[in-house]
């Protein structure tokens, strides 16, 4: 951060919070987040990890914006129909906090590319639609050694769990097999609460405050307005995991 006096009054009312301070927003200054999707849950995501202060955001999406996505998807407006949703995800990032450095790829994610685009990323946040490429991401993470954070949405519904193999069970534990392809309900307010938490799981692990979301699934019921917390196991016969020895690194 070069203007970092002045980017104190940015970010004081979040350096209050007890155990933050300096450290831990210099920490978050010195972070780079792959956000994996520019949708519903990469919306709510990248932007509050942009005002948050994350040094580095690295937005992949490889989508134009539709104008069927506008009920959810925040990060673009009705005057950016048609354009890359990485370039318009750009241009609010960087408006929001013009400190934050921003990168765009226009791409999309596979096995054979997933490694390189996630580069010196120290974590992943899952903000994806399907469940195949939540999978390659979920590999990724686990020869990276890194985190993801998971989020899914449907209709008044979303999952959140923080993943960080072998300390966790991997995705593919918790969902053996991808559900069926269907395009899901979404009010636009459920990938805004999912995607907030997910944030809010990502700044608590570099900011080293509070806890993590590990070994468990959150299930949020909007309807209801309620919560549920289900603990994950890694699943011996993983076909993603299996032979990763318990333990390991405890993160930042």
């Amino acid at each position: 951060m070069e203007r970092w006096p002045e980017e104190l009054a940015r970010y004081q009312r979040q350096m209050m919070i007890d155990g933050w301070g300096e450290r831990a927003q210099r920490a978050l200054g010195a972070s780079t987040v792959f956000v994996a999707g520019a949708g519903g849950l990469g919306s709510a995501v990248s932007i509050y990890l942009a005002v948050a202060g994350i040094g580095r955001l690295v937005v992949c999406d490889f989508d134009r914006v539709e104008r069927s996505n506008l009920n959810r998807q925040i990060l673009h407006d009705e005057s950016r129909v048609g354009v890359s949703k990485v370039v318009s995800a750009h241009a609010t990032l960087t408006r929001l906090n013009p400190e934050v450095q921003v990168v765009a790829l226009d791409t999309l994610i596979t096995e054979s590319n997933a490694d390189e685009l996630v580069g010196n990323a120290q974590l992943i946040v899952d903000c994806m639609d399907n469940f195949e490429t939540r999978y390659v991401l979920n590999d990724s993470a686990m020869r990276k050694g890194i985190p993801l954070v998971h989020g899914s949405v449907c209709g008044f519904e979303g999952r959140l769990s923080f993943i960080h193999v072998p300390q966790t069970a991997c995705l593919r534990c918790i969902f053996p097999a991808a559900p069926p392809r269907v395009v899901p309900p979404v009010l636009g307010a459920t990938p805004g609460v999912i995607g907030a938490l997910q944030a809010m799981e990502v700044v608590k692990y570099f900011a080293n405050v509070g806890h993590n979301l590990k070994g468990r699934l959150l299930a949020w019921d909007g309807d209801s307005m309620s919560f549920q917390s289900f603990r994950t196991q890694r699943d011996p016969k993983c076909t993603s995991c299996a032979g990763r020895p318990p333990g390991g690194p405890t993160g930042l």
